[in-house]
């Protein structure tokens, strides 16, 4: 039995060229969207999207905490996720 918990609905991500937590802190709130391919078609394009948000930091080395709208499938585990730049503050 693990006593420890374990979160599915947050992903981690490691963002290029981020490297510590300090960078981290312009992505909070920052969108980002997992795209990926399907077999049949859906409002006529094969392509479909997941929508995510950065919440906050894990660890010291840039890896972001984000929460998507529906859990990430196993099969994103090491692909690519576009991180928006929006909304922004400058």
């Amino acid at each position: 039995r693990s006593k420890s918990n374990q979160y599915p609905n947050t992903s981690l991500i490691q963002v290029e060229g981020v490297n510590t937590t300090e960078e981290v802190a312009w992505y909070k709130g920052k969108r980002m969207a997992y795209i990926y391919k399907a077999k049949t078609k859906k409002n006529g394009s094969h392509y479909r999207c997941i929508w995510g948000k950065v919440t906050r930091p894990h660890g010291n080395s840039g890896v972001v905490r984000a929460k998507f709208t529906s859990n990430l499938p196993p099969k994103s585990m090491g692909a690519r996720v576009r991180v928006f730049m929006y909304p922004s503050n400058i």
